[in-house]
């Protein structure tokens, strides 16, 4: 008998009520509150990505000279350091250039790569946390990803086009005036957010649908296996394979549901703060051995403090970056909502890099 089973149960019990509860909580209250008919003010909608900065959104990203050494085993040494700081200096300079030189094209960027870096972010937490067993071929965890990445990018473009305009508008405004809502016009039309929304929604419905059939045919063929063995051989309840299917339906439709109705700042602050940020908070913690042992104790804190701790560094590091941005962008934000326009400027530059090593982590465990 492996003594160790007890603990790693009950770390896995704790890891997955801290990966997803929160988020469903804080979306799916959102979404009930809106649907019926609940309003926010536009000035406290930048809330929520405004505590970002402290609240998983920023720090999240803080840890990548972590993440590498600690999928291979290795220790953090500075030849890590050396490379991360690497990494985030080459493309993060690069992206930054593209701000200034290109903003219309750099904004464009900042919606694919987040596209691609949110979609893809879902695959640990299903298919590693929650075990998720669906999603085990590459084609379903590359369309998976697809979809879960469309839904924040694409539903506030389809259900808030001026309000997608607004934003678009003020993440350029610092390097340029007014180009944004032009370059954007064509993807504002009625029939091109028709277009765009059956497309999410048509491949998000054939990934489930497919995803569904294969859970099926996974839950009957270990229904098969076990009356070989002497079981009964029939299913009362939904087997392993189809409970983690209908989690990726529930949390999918939980998902078209929040960004249809609420409105896009608020909508991708809440996001981006309690469903991506802390679903790789999770990962990294996770991946280490103390935080792991104080979660198979039942004692969240510790795990948090450890990751809290670790990303300190380079969150205010990021910060600094913020500082600089501030002081050599041709307009400078005069603004509180401006200035967290320029903070989102420097989310996108950090992006890349961030998008970069996290990528390189998900080939080295097998994930996409």
């Amino acid at each position: 008998m492996n003594e160790d089973a007890p603990n790693e149960d009950a770390n896995r019990r704790t890891l997955v009520r801290i990966t997803f509860l929160p988020g469903w909580v804080v979306v799916g209250v959102t979404t009930v509150a809106f649907a019926l008919g609940a309003t926010v003010p536009p000035r406290y909608r930048w809330v929520p990505l405004a505590a970002s900065v402290v609240l998983f959104g920023l720090p999240h990203g803080a840890v990548d000279h972590l993440i590498v050494p600690r999928v291979r085993g290795e220790y953090v040494t500075r030849r890590w350091l050396a490379i991360v700081g690497v990494v985030y200096a080459v493309l993060g300079s690069l992206y930054a250039t593209v701000w200034f030189t290109a903003p219309v094209a750099a904004f464009g960027v900042f919606i694919g790569l987040t596209w691609f870096h949110w979609g893809a972010g879902e695959l640990y937490p299903l298919v590693e946390i929650a075990g998720v067993e669906h999603l085990r071929t590459p084609g379903s965890r590359v369309t998976t990803a697809a979809v879960r990445g469309a839904i924040p990018m694409g539903l506030p473009l389809v259900a808030f086009p001026e309000r997608f305009r607004a934003v678009a508008e003020l993440l350029v405004s610092p390097f340029a005036v007014g180009s944004a809502g032009e370059a954007l016009e064509p993807l504002l039309q009625p029939e091109t957010r028709v277009a765009i929304f059956v497309g999410i929604c048509g491949l998000a419905a054939c990934t489930l649908a497919i995803g569904g059939v294969r859970a099926r045919r996974m839950d009957a063929k270990r229904v098969d296996a076990n009356a070989t063995l002497g079981g009964e051989g029939r299913i009362v309840l939904p087997g392993d394979a189809v409970r983690g299917w209908l989690l990726d339906v529930g949390e999918t439709l939980l998902l078209l549901g929040f960004f249809g109705v609420v409105p896009p700042v608020l909508a991708v602050g809440i996001y981006f703060c309690v469903w991506h940020s802390l679903r790789h908070v999770t990962r990294m913690i996770a991946l280490d051995d103390r935080s792991t042992a104080s979660l198979a104790a039942g004692r969240i804190v510790p795990s948090l403090w450890r990751f809290g701790r670790d990303a300190t560094p380079l969150s205010v590091g990021a910060l600094v970056v913020f500082g600089v941005l501030l002081v050599i962008v041709p307009r400078t934000p005069g603004t509180p909502v401006e200035l967290i326009g320029a903070y989102l400027v420097t989310i996108a530059v950090v992006t890349l890099p961030h998008a970069a090593i996290v990528a390189r982590v998900d080939r080295e465990q097998g994930l996409i």
